[in-house]
């Protein structure tokens, strides 16, 4: 059951990343490497000048890009407390001489509370989408 929660956990972050790379990261490449090619195409600025105006062109993607690490990676931080959560809620009511029918217990609820850690956080993110969605339409 735990592993069918991951699965889904898994898909939706991964329709996530999806619908923001071809809703805004693929426009932003396309006009940083466009920004950059016309860098490269003046002729009358200097290698450094060319250097600096390259990096200005790619600094709208990779906010975006950094925008959506740290995004991602505070949502997996979260996502592993609840998880260490409900091992820690077993743990505590595992005894030293628990029979095999308390072990079993107390394995389905850790099963029970690792699908509502997956529920909680698929549920959380449209909220966090419609941040990235904000923050990255600033950027364009």
């Amino acid at each position: 059951m735990a592993e069918q929660v991951q699965a889904r956990v898994e898909k939706a972050i991964s329709d996530c990343v999806t619908e923001l790379d071809t809703q805004y990261i693929r426009k932003m490449q396309g006009d940083m490497y466009r920004c950059s090619a016309r860098c490269c195409d003046n002729t009358s600025s200097n290698m450094e000048e060319a250097q600096r105006c390259i990096e200005r062109c790619s600094q709208p993607l990779q906010r975006a890009q950094n925008t959506i690490q740290t995004e991602l990676q505070d949502y997996q931080e979260r996502l592993q407390r609840c998880a260490v959560q409900c091992q820690d809620d077993v743990k505590d009511r595992l005894s030293p001489g628990a029979s095999s029918q308390q072990i079993d217990a107390l394995r389905g609820e850790m099963e029970s509370c690792l699908v509502k850690c997956g529920d909680k956080h698929i549920a959380i993110l449209p909220a966090m989408m419609k941040r990235m969605k904000s923050t990255l339409s600033q950027y364009q």
